[in-house]
């Protein structure tokens, strides 16, 4: 190994085993990141559900995101200090479990049917996932060599995009497919029934959830008993504890970095938080919850599909290239559904997907790129700017509420304005 640029040298007698193991590697990377993927976007199902059972304002539901990537914020940088504490491999085993334990507590708060109790249990599991992110994609990202690292990023993306489109279609199935009464038809009913309906639909929710932790504590029985193979740059633990966050931030192209997937995870969660309700609208696609929590997998396939190409695309097209054009078609996407109704206004909306697809991966290896020693405090720092999932969607919500639902969409807008110039000149500052 070349302990200046962290890459796996030549060796004839070595090679052979270490492919081996970074391809097992690469496997259980991507199941992990196929149910992070899955967790985070099952939150779009839980939003419209728990808007009906709590009775809430679309500022209020938006706490639902708030919480949740609020914890990428909290919750990053004791992540890194984790990683150089225990290497990636234990660490992507406590985030595992933690994340394991945020799905189990969803079981007492549908049984309480406290609000409250639900946000925790989205910090607790969010928490986990930030873990898993600090360790997980600078992990794949040092996993080969340097210049192939975007397209490696957007292969287990890819596998987080099958979780995502997934999910939206599974809880339609297991969450939304109930008959939901409208506020007005609920406060028809005797206090009795409405308490009763209000149990009823919150304990929907345990099933997946308990589903969720079982697999996740299988998988960090899986990681406990596979050895990852070593990677440096930095070094196997994650970075050189005499660097510090001030080091990475002395950095522009860093906060520039920050900046970029600030945006795109607040443009992204947004959109996806939204679509439910949106396309429900009357003027747009006048379609029950169930049947538009079809379209949000869609809306999150078209991110798996383009993560796909993307792996075969980025191994010839230049990489802040890439990222320019889908970040220019994605804001002009959604200039088209803020300026048009029905159909298109609903396709229009849900194509973003595709053209989101390896923006998250792009920013990502850009941001960490040659930083050597500085990868696990920079990859620590991108993980906290995810935190633009709460603040972005709280946003919108509060838009929604004043403007209108259909016009709030020009928050996302000028999200991926921003992106585009990343990809062009941001992610080359010095």
């Amino acid at each position: 190994m070349n302990p200046n640029t962290g890459e796996w040298l030549p060796d004839a007698s070595a090679s052979p085993s270490h492919a081996t193991g970074n391809h097992v590697a690469m496997t259980v990377m991507a199941t992990i990141f196929f149910m992070w993927g899955f967790i985070t976007a099952l939150n779009d199902v839980l939003i419209p559900h728990l808007k009906s059972v709590f009775t809430l304002s679309y500022t209020e539901v938006m706490l639902v995101q708030f919480t949740f990537f609020g914890a990428y914020f909290l919750m990053s940088l004791p992540s890194g200090k984790v990683v150089s504490r225990f290497g990636y491999r234990r660490s992507i085993i406590i985030g595992l479990i933690v994340t394991g334990i945020g799905a189990l507590l969803f079981l007492p708060a549908a049984s309480l049917q406290t609000y409250s109790l639900f946000l925790f249990a989205f910090f607790v599991l969010a928490s986990g996932i930030t873990l898993l992110q600090v360790a997980a994609n600078p992990y794949v990202s040092l996993l080969g060599t340097s210049r192939r690292a975007s397209s490696r990023l957007n292969l287990v993306q890819a596998l987080n995009s099958l979780g995502t489109t997934i999910a939206p279609k599974l809880g339609g199935l297991l969450i939304l497919s109930a008959a939901v009464l409208g506020s007005a038809e609920l406060a028809r009913l005797p206090a009795a029934q409405q308490a009763a309906y209000k149990l009823q639909q919150a304990h929907l929710v345990q099933g997946p959830y308990l589903g969720i932790a079982v697999v996740l504590f299988a998988l960090a029985g899986v990681v406990w008993l596979f050895h990852l193979p070593p990677v440096a740059g930095g070094d196997a633990r994650g970075g050189d504890p005499q660097h510090t966050f001030m080091d990475a931030l002395a950095h522009r192209r860093v906060w520039l970095g920050m900046l970029a997937i600030f945006v795109y995870v607040g443009a992204e969660v947004s959109i996806g938080s939204f679509m439910v309700n949106y396309l429900s609208l009357p003027q747009i696609g006048h379609i029950s919850e169930a049947s538009a929590a079809g379209y949000v997998s869609l809306y999150w396939g078209g991110a798996m599909l383009g993560r796909f190409l993307g792996w075969l695309l980025l191994k010839r097209v230049d990489t802040r290239k890439l990222l320019a054009v889908n970040a220019a078609v994605a804001a002009l996407l959604v200039a088209t559904t803020m300026l048009t109704l029905g159909h298109v206004a609903l396709w229009s909306v849900v194509a973003i997907g595709l053209f989101n697809s390896i923006m998250f991966p792009n920013i990502f290896t850009l941001g960490i790129e040659k930083f050597g020693p500085l990868t696990g405090k920079v990859s620590s720092l991108l993980v906290m700017a995810i935190v633009g999932g709460a603040i972005i969607p709280l946003a919108q919500g509060a838009l929604a509420d004043h403007i209108g639902l259909h016009h709030a969409f020009v928050l996302p807008m000028f999200c991926y304005l921003y992106i585009i110039f990343y990809g062009l000149k941001g992610s080359r500052a010095a």
